[in-house]
């Protein structure tokens, strides 16, 4: 059994034309177009270009990837800083005071994120352990809350490991130069966000749907020409385990589908839902 892969993305750029298969192509292809011609500067003068750049990207994404992962309740800005300032290392804040100096370094970081105008953050650590980060911006408080289901979650430890390397590029604002502009970025949201505008500028993006979204000429380019097409092909090894799990997941009862997620929910690395 094989299962037509078409592509996500048709992407131009002045007469040129590309497809692309899905958002992780998509996304390397925004990566090269962005970095095109660019070097990022740290505080301390040391330039990085090329692979030394692109390293620093993709150590970017993954970073963004872990913490678009948690729960929504986790404000991102927040638990970014806090993941540059080494507050997610669960047997380091365990010491009350190095989690104090913590919480104080992570509120200055997020001042200077911030517009002049809704500065103010302060940071302290409850008697359970988790952090508390507020501000009080026209007369409204906001605070978030980094607690300490977060701070000793798997989660938090895959975060924790990039962050030697987070501190290293982003201890202090750096810059990145490319063509005729400079970006100031504080953490790798600002990298991405500044190398995908970049890498968007001068191009046109159509996104397919489906087969039924392209004209014959489109779906002999990329699904039925045998010399450029990409075919999925299906294996069933094991039928009956097959059968097993389909019902487990697909049947009417809910128990042996809540039981199959919990065994496997920390092993997930990709969920389509």
């Amino acid at each position: 059994l094989y299962i037509a892969q078409p592509p996500l993305f048709k992407v131009k750029r002045g007469q040129s034309e590309q497809y692309l298969k899905d958002e992780h192509a998509m996304e390397d292809y925004l990566v090269d177009g962005g970095l095109d011609s660019a070097s990022l500067v740290l505080a301390d003068g040391e330039t990085r270009t090329g692979a030394d750049l692109h390293a620093v990207v993709e150590s970017a994404l993954r970073v963004r990837s872990l913490i678009d992962g948690l729960h929504s309740r986790y404000n991102r800005t927040v638990v970014e800083q806090a993941a540059i300032a080494g507050a997610l290392n669960v047997e380091r804040v365990a010491d009350r005071d190095h989690a104090e100096t913590a919480a104080a370094y992570v509120a200055r970081r997020l001042d200077r994120i911030a517009e002049e105008w809704e500065k103010g953050w302060e940071g302290e650590v409850r008697e359970d352990g988790a952090f508390v980060f507020s501000r009080t911006v026209r007369g409204v408080r906001e605070a978030h809350v980094l607690d300490t289901n977060l701070i000793g979650s798997v989660d938090a430890r895959r975060i924790d490991e990039h962050a030697a390397g987070l501190q290293e590029i982003y201890e202090k604002p750096a810059v990145l130069h490319r063509k005729d502009t400079e970006t100031e970025v504080f953490g790798p949201s600002d990298l991405l966000d500044a190398v995908f505008s970049a890498g968007r500028k001068g191009i046109s993006v159509q996104r397919y749907k489906g087969l039924g979204e392209m004209n014959a000429e489109q779906l002999w380019e990329t699904t039925l020409d045998p010399n450029a097409r990409t075919l999925l092909q299906v294996k069933v090894n094991e039928i009956d385990e097959a059968e097993s799990i389909f019902s487990r997941l697909m049947g009417d009862v809910v128990e042996p589908r809540r039981e199959f997620i919990q065994d496997n929910a920390l092993s997930v690395a990709n969920l389509d839902v």
